[in-house]
Parts: C-alpha cells; structure tokens; sequence
C-alpha cells in the first residue's frame, strides 16, 4: 500500500520545514523524515511487530502523546509510522513530520485538532 498525501498537505509540511530551518528529507509519499540513528540489522515491514519509545507533538511543540517500551503492530498504526518507521532498523531514531492524510486527517483526536501536521520523535527499539 503506497499513500501520497495531497499537494496542498505537502507544501504546508514543507513550508514549517523551512520556516522551521530544520533539517529533514523530503519523501515522495509527502511526509518529511530525519534519521537521526539509522539502527542496525533488518528493517521492519508494515506487517512487523514493533517496540518503540516515541513523542508526538503539534506544529506549536504541544506534546499530545509519549509512551516508552511500548509494542505495536504497524500496519495498525497510522499510514505515516507505517511507512516512516521502516527507514529505519532496531535501535534506530527518526523524526517524522507527517501531513494530515497520512496521520489523523480531518478527524480531530483527543488533543489533536483535525488537519494537523504531526511531528513524531521514534526509536526503534526492537522487531518482535
């Protein structure tokens, strides 16, 4: 399954990348990334089970989710943790700056409002 978030989505991503000077890789489905560990050993698939420490904040740094040791099946998890994550292996850190399409959408989220771009701090810490 390969997502492509709309343009619109992916010039607002790119525009807070910018402004923001940060340094991150544009991918062609329309989320930003930044490895910051790469990991070591075999990637993980969308069908992998996972264990991750991760942040998840707004635009304005508000952080509306964290969880350590915590074990996920990816392809239950939103479109852009299932195609950022296997960038990178166990041990690995990225950043992942996703659109709304490839998060939560027009759908608003407990703390987060709808049409929000996301940004996830993620490491991998193993494949189960």
């Amino acid at each position: 399954m390969t997502t492509k978030a709309p343009d619109e989505e992916i010039k607002a991503v790119k525009q807070f990348i910018e402004t923001g000077r940060i340094k991150a890789k544009a991918d062609s489905r329309g989320f930003y990334y930044a490895i910051q560990s790469a990991g070591v050993g075999a990637k993980p698939t969308v069908c992998s089970n996972v264990t991750v420490n991760y942040s998840g904040r707004l635009t304005n740094g508000k952080v509306f989710d964290s969880a350590e040791d915590i074990r996920f099946d990816l392809n239950q998890l939103i479109v852009g943790w299932q195609e950022g994550i296997p960038l990178i292996a166990p041990g690995g850190k990225i950043v992942l700056y996703l659109p709304p399409s490839l998060a939560y959408g027009a759908q608003e989220q407990n703390d987060i409002p709808a049409n929000s771009i996301l940004v996830f701090e993620i490491d991998l810490i193993d494949i189960n």
